[in-house]
């Protein structure tokens, strides 16, 4: 009961025929739809209609996230469990956004509208249901299996993070703590993943990244390739995060939202303990083999 994953996100790009290009083309997502001022896309073994919708607006960021759960009636309990903690609750009509059924907003403490949604058109993956390949044939670009998680910046990072686990019921992975005690930084889940969710210290609505798996780390080091290939700006790795144990390289799109291709990391059950970070480690805790912090990493866009 509850939220599932992670469903989509909707970022804002400065230009949308050439985003379209770059995430179809190098990350070789499949366009699914588009409206005016928006591009519906999805990673080839997703079966809902989209996992990442492009607008076309002047400054980059996050428009919102959102989360599927797992029964039509959870979005009425939700929104009652959103009302009693102060927060305002929007209800978005069946197709008001393309692809899905009704959903509800609200804005978290940290500034991100966020969303939660049951029903979503099935389109499929790109295999057939019977006998399929382990993968399709003449997927371009990097072509990942799937979304998997988002990363965000708040201002004031443990009220964020006592929204998403007490009223969403997220669990906390992994933490980092500054020297004084205060929460520099959680990762939160509820796919049993090491996180479908991250909100580290930074300006409120902010986007840090999101991310997209691939099986393997040979698949990391061949999206570097593809990447470097097309001229991409890649930021960081292939390397490995303490946090979270994963295998990641960071780069950005056209208009400057961070993207993230990662494996590896492991398997959270409900019971599990959360992980703790200290302020002095946070080298090792965001780049475990090099053991320090590029303050460029922790720009964001809002």
């Amino acid at each position: 009961m509850g939220v599932l994953r992670l469903s989509h996100v909707e970022v804002r790009v400065a230009d949308l025929e050439l985003a379209t290009a770059y995430y179809v083309e190098v990350l070789g997502l499949v366009e699914v739809g588009h409206e005016e001022g928006r591009v519906y896309l999805k990673c080839w073994d997703e079966h809902d209609h989209h996992s990442v919708v492009l607008r076309a607006h002047p400054d980059p960021g996050l428009e919102h996230m959102s989360f599927k759960v797992e029964r039509e009636d959870d979005l009425d309990e939700l929104e009652r469990a959103l009302a009693r903690y102060g927060c305002a609750v929007r209800r978005l009509a069946a197709g008001e956004e393309l692809g899905q059924g009704e959903a509800i907003r609200t804005q978290a403490p940290s500034g991100h509208e966020v969303e939660l949604v049951h029903s979503m058109l099935r389109t499929g993956n790109l295999l057939p249901r019977v006998n399929p390949p382990p993968e399709p044939q003449g997927l371009a670009g990097v072509h990942p299996p799937r979304l998997d998680h988002v990363a965000v910046t708040a201002e004031e990072v443990e009220p964020a993070a006592a929204f998403f686990t007490a009223v969403l019921g997220f669990r906390v992975t992994e933490r980092l703590v500054a020297t004084g005690g205060g929460l520099l930084g959680v990762w939160l889940e509820r796919s049993h993943s090491p996180s479908d969710l991250a909100i580290t210290g930074g300006p409120s609505g902010g986007l840090h990244h999101f991310g997209f798996w691939v099986d393997d780390w040979y698949e990391v080091r061949r999206a570097a390739d593809v990447l470097a290939y097309n001229g991409v700006h890649i930021e960081t790795g292939p390397t490995r995060h303490g946090i979270t144990r994963s295998l990641a390289v960071h780069f950005f799109d056209p208009s400057g939202n961070r993207n993230e291709i990662f494996t590896g990391g492991y398997r959270p059950d409900p019971d599990h303990e959360p992980t703790t970070w200290t302020e002095e480690e946070i080298g090792r805790a965001y780049f475990h083999y090099g053991g320090r912090l590029d303050s460029r990493f922790l720009v964001t866009y809002r």
